[in-house]
């Protein structure tokens, strides 16, 4: 099954300290590995001048390899259902939900496409996958 990293995953690889050869050697034996969009602008928003030209690295390489994972209408409106789904059972205000939402997209289009996600963010997907068929695994690294 493919597997895709979430966020949280590149952050704790590529901080200091990390090792950030473990993103492609650690799991590249074990399958295709894809990069989501939204995981890919999270990266970009968070990133300092020296690290940019890594992300464009990496944006290039998933592009070439024609495994960039883009949500589609469908994934952005379950996502907005799942997140109101969550809101209602456990009261989420507004913030709650925006603080999900990229977690949400990243969710669906994987769920939709049998993309395995890969995440250090436990809690967020576990509640997630209540609301959506998502595979998904906590790792660290």
């Amino acid at each position: 099954m493919p597997i895709l990293f979430d966020s949280s995953v590149y952050i704790a690889a590529l901080r200091p300290g990390g090792d950030p050869s473990l993103l492609s050697s650690r799991w590249s034996a074990e399958a295709p590995l894809w990069l989501s969009s939204v995981v890919l602008e999270e990266l970009y928003a968070g990133s300092r001048p020296h690290r940019r030209r890594e992300l464009e690295k990496l944006e290039r390489d998933f592009d070439k390899a024609r495994r960039v994972l883009v949500p589609n209408l469908d994934d952005w409106t379950s996502a907005g259902r799942i997140l109101a789904g969550i809101a209602e059972k456990h009261g989420y205000e507004k913030i709650g939900r925006a603080r999900l939402t990229n977690d949400a997209l990243i969710a669906t289009s994987a769920a939709r496409t049998g993309i395995r996600v890969l995440t250090v963010n436990a809690r967020d997907y576990a509640l997630l996958a209540r609301f959506c068929p998502l595979r998904w695994e906590a790792r660290s690294l």
